[in-house]
This record gives C-alpha cells, sequence and structure tokens, in this order.
C-alpha cells in the first residue's frame, strides 16, 4: 500500500507532535526534523519519497525560508509554512521563494489537514484508497467495508458518512459540519438526520461501532483503540 510521507520541521517539540500526531491519524507517513539543517539532509537523504513537506519558519541553525531556499534549487515538492507571526511582507518573501501555502499559528488541525489535503491535490498526489483502521476496511474505490474480513453492507449514504468521520479520526465533527459534509449544502433536513444514520450505522459495525463517540453538545467524533 502507498502511504505519502511528509516531513515536519519544527524546533518547538510539542508543535512538532502535535502536527505530527493529526497527520498520522489521517494516513499520512510522518518524518521528523528538528531544526532547519536536519530538516535539509533529511529530506537529501529521502527526495524521491516524500511528498510534502511543512517547514516552521522560526528555527535554529537554518530558518524554515533557508531551507526552502535550498530545496527549491533542485525540487518542486510541495511546502508548506508555518509561522507565528504572518506579515504581507513575509509571506510575499515565502511566495517568492516556493512556497505553497502558509498557515500561522495557532491554528486548527482541521484547517492544517485540509491545506494539506488542497496542496496534495494541486500535486495531483492522493492517499491510498483503502483505509484500515483498527479491524475495519474501508475500500473507497469498489465501495466496501469489512469488519475484521467480513463484508458490512451499508446504503450508500451510510458509506459516505463513514468514510467522513474515518477522514477525521480524533476529531470532534458537529451534527452541522457533517450534515453539510456528507448531505452537502442544498440538503434541507435537520441535524437529526445524522443522529439516525449514526445509529444505524453503529449497529451495523457491531463492536466497531463504538469506535463512533458521541461528542456531548456538540455531535460525533471517530476515535479509534490505541
Amino acid at each position: 500500500m502507498n502511504v505519502i510521507k511528509v516531513l515536519v520541521a519544527d524546533d518547538e517539540e510539542r508543535m512538532r507532535r502535535l502536527v505530527c500526531d493529526f497527520l498520522k491519524r489521517q494516513g499520512y507517513a510522518v518524518v521528523e526534523a528538528e531544526d532547519g539543517r536536519q530538516a535539509l539532509d533529511y529530506f537529501s537523504a529521502m527526495e524521491q519519497s516524500v511528498s510534502l513537506m511543512i517547514l516552521d519558519v522560526m528555527m535554529p541553525v537554518m530558518d524554515g525560508l533557508e531551507v526552502l531556499r535550498a530545496i527549491r534549487k533542485y525540487s518542486k515538492v510541495p511546502v508548506i509554512m508555518l509561522t507565528a507571526k504572518s506579515t504581507e511582507s513575509d509571506e510575499l518573501l515565502g511566495f517568492g521563494l516556493g512556497a505553497d501555502e502558509y498557515i500561522t499559528k495557532p491554528f486548527s488541525p482541521m484547517i492544517l489537514i485540509a491545506r494539506v489535503q488542497a496542496v496534495l491535490k494541486r500535486y495531483n498526489v492522493a492517499l491510498n484508497e483503502k483505509k484500515e483502521l483498527a479491524g475495519l476496511e474501508i475500500d473507497e474505490t469498489a465501495h466496501t467495508v469489512c469488519s475484521d474480513g467480513t463484508e458490512i453492507e451499508l446504503t450508500p449514504k451510510e458509506f459516505e458518512l463513514l468514510v467522513y468521520l474515518c477522514s477525521n479520526v480524533g476529531i470532534a465533527l458537529s451534527r452541522d459540519k457533517i450534515l453539510n459534509s456528507v448531505w452537502d449544502y442544498e440538503y434541507f433536513g435537520d441535524a437529526r438526520t445524522v443522529d439516525t444514520h449514526i445509529k444505524k450505522l453503529r449497529l451495523k459495525l457491531g463492536e466497531k461501532g463504538d469506535y463512533i463517540q458521541t461528542v456531548r453538545g456538540l455531535g460525533y467524533k471517530f476515535e479509534v483503540p490505541k
């Protein structure tokens, strides 16, 4: 199975781990670098297998812009810059050096994932259509779901709902957001539609239905056991 590899460089360990954790939850393989020099060394050693770089602007040894300037001499790999203070001049400099996207700290993990997916889409890079989550196998191409090897029959909308939840592992999703994303903005029903489909989906998934957790006062999230 082909897995997209992302190189994340940030000298702040807490931020780096946060970014890496959410990327891993979405099925990406992640390589961590603690500073700009390490990021450049890692990328030079594995250039052909890295599909995306996420670089913090302010890093010791070499900052993110220096790393970007160096890799743009020989690579067009997509790059997302993270910055604590974003000014127009900073962004213009980064874009001028070849950055594909800027994200200002602090940011929502959902925004990060959305930007990562958008950048990869522009470069025609996509995750494998088959997801495997703690015994649950989802094949988007074949439109099938298997639990521990046994196929589960889902309606088209139940399948879309499951795929959406699994694409946002660990992220609390409001009923309205689920409704708008799965049923689209043209749907004129109410949030009870989400509750009804979640109930049916849980029943069909059996024990795996426990992966769909209720977030009191908000909606739901998909969480797999560690």
